[in-house]
């Protein structure tokens, strides 16, 4: 039996994204797109740097110095922000690591490669929407045409289920169960699966609109633009749009808002919380894979719980967080 050879780095990056990422792992084109993209800046940034073209390199080439170098070059001149150099490094781990099974020559540069810190940024409080401005929204649409009664039934699916715009949109009419015990099937990222219970305002919302869709439309979008074809993200935008322009005639506080669908899934998740769900169905109602994902929103709701106990005080008191004794201090204290 022959030693196996280590493969080149083309190959490697050959077996990467048509072996791991596209059969082993199954993820999604826009996964693949993104890390294909990350790599072909890399290799661009090494090309200017050791003068080696893409195909003579080698993985050891891609050392801890080159990264930070491609790093520092994503944010000075390609005017990156924080997020995309953070997510750019985390598509790059995600290569060495795999690089780094079928390559043990370069496996000491690769553990360097991989200690790189993401780095540190703020993160903004969360936007999300009273319950009187989302049920504004909610009602702004139009009954009386084809359009706003579907734009009612969209708004308030994606309220109900906080899913994703690529989510609400992907919906078939096969995906409702309204029988029972109410639910939708999201088809969500990376090809996961998740069932959300459906409120009993929603339903027969739903109910209503599939009736008008007729039985042929049993395996189309439930949500289907005027020519029958599946929504884009810009519609759902558009309308969403429209319907706060209307509401905000009702409500002047949502015409200085930026209102985006993504709003609406963090208004979910803020009104979910408030009402006391715990926030671990509260991660998989919305498709969380990590809690940690889901606990910014009880970060948000404890940030305006103090701005409130901030107005109630008396002008010249200051509101203080409790802090235990450190024990340290304490001990030297009583020496």
């Amino acid at each position: 039996m022959g030693e196996q050879t280590t493969p080149s780095f083309a190959a490697l990056v050959q077996r990467y994204f048509v072996e791991h990422l596209g059969q082993h792992r199954a993820v999604s084109p826009r996964t693949i797109a993104a890390y294909r993209d990350t790599l072909r800046l890399l290799l661009a940034f090494a090309e200017t740097s050791i003068g080696k073209p893409p195909s003579k390199l080698a993985l050891t080439d891609l050392n801890a110095r080159l990264l930070l170098n491609f790093l520092d070059h994503l944010e000075k001149v390609r005017a990156n922000s924080v997020r995309s150099r953070n997510a750019r490094l985390a598509a790059l781990r995600t290569f060495l690591k795999y690089a780094g099974h079928h390559d043990l020559d370069a496996l000491g540069i690769i553990e360097q490669a991989l200690a790189i810190p993401m780095k540190r940024t703020d993160r903004p409080l969360i936007g999300f929407l009273t319950r009187s401005e989302i049920q504004a929204i909610l009602d702004a649409p139009d009954d009386a045409t084809w359009t706003g009664r579907r734009d009612r039934v969209l708004f308030s699916l994606m309220y109900n289920t906080g899913a994703r715009v690529s989510e609400v949109i992907g919906i078939r009419c096969c995906d409702i169960v309204l029988e029972g015990q109410p639910a939708v099937h999201l088809h969500g990222k990376g090809r996961k699966e998740r069932c959300v219970p459906l409120w009993r305002p929603t339903v027969a919302l739903v109910r209503r609109w599939q009736r008008s869709l007729g039985a042929n439309a049993q395996d189309g979008f439930l949500l289907p633009n005027r020519a029958g074809a599946k929504m884009t993200r810009s519609n759902v935008t558009q309308r969403l749009d429209l319907a706060v322009a209307t509401a905000a005639r009702l409500l002047p506080s949502l015409a200085a808002r930026l209102i985006s669908p993504h709003v609406i899934r963090h208004t979910t998740a803020m009104h979910l919380l408030q009402s006391g769900v715990d926030i671990t169905v509260i991660a998989l109602w919305l498709g969380h894979e990590d809690t940690a994902t889901t606990h910014m929103y009880v970060e948000a709701d404890l940030s305006m719980k103090e701005q409130a106990l901030e107005k109630l005080q008396p002008q010249q008191a200051r509101l203080g967080r409790y802090r235990p004794p450190d024990h340290l201090i304490r001990f030297l204290e009583a020496l």
